[in-house]
């Protein structure tokens, strides 16, 4: 089964999901955008309207869609439009590109949840949107985090993350 969210930098959100149980795979890159086989540079630009997102494909006796969102919306701000941090555009906006009626209806009633539990202090804008063509990063954007242990945003952003997410998801 496949599951693709867009919550700002994917080299974030990538390494949260490789230690998932269930997750088999993931992979980086781009969707939502106008522009064909988009590359990181034009991405990043805004200019092309892709999302930076993570393409997950998981074993659902394993890991459910329903489970996948709930680490997405752990690990991500889902409140700040076209923002996450430091990272700021249309690229790194909130979104989950639903695959099925099945996901998209799994997703609207997530949200719903969310809200009615008044989860987040300020409205939740993470949009919930059709998936469509799924651009695959480079190859320098795969398993970034793991390749890159001493790059200073890996350090300060997505290692404490990573601590976080491990904490809150012992098993």
């Amino acid at each position: 089964m496949i599951a693709t969210f867009g919550g700002g930098c994917f080299w974030c959100t990538e390494v949260i999901f490789q230690h998932t149980k269930g997750v088999k795979e993931v992979l980086p890159g781009y969707m939502g955008g106008q522009r064909e086989n988009p590359t990181y540079e034009q991405v990043c630009s805004g200019a092309t309207g892709h999302v930076e997102v993570i393409q997950i494909d998981f074993d659902e006796s394993q890991v459910s869609f329903q489970d996948l969102l709930e680490v997405f919306f752990k690990t991500h701000d889902p409140t700040t439009l076209n923002r996450q941090g430091a990272d700021v555009g249309t690229q790194y906006r909130s979104v989950v590109f639903y695959h099925d009626d099945k996901q998209k209806q799994e997703a609207e009633a997530f949200i719903q949840a969310l809200e009615e539990a008044k989860v987040y202090d300020s409205p939740i804008v993470t949009a919930v949107e059709p998936a469509v063509t799924f651009w695959e990063a480079e190859d320098y954007h795969h398993d970034y985090f793991n390749q890159n242990p001493q790059n200073q945003f890996c350090q300060v952003v997505i290692a404490p993350k990573l601590q976080k997410f491990l904490k809150l998801y012992q098993q």
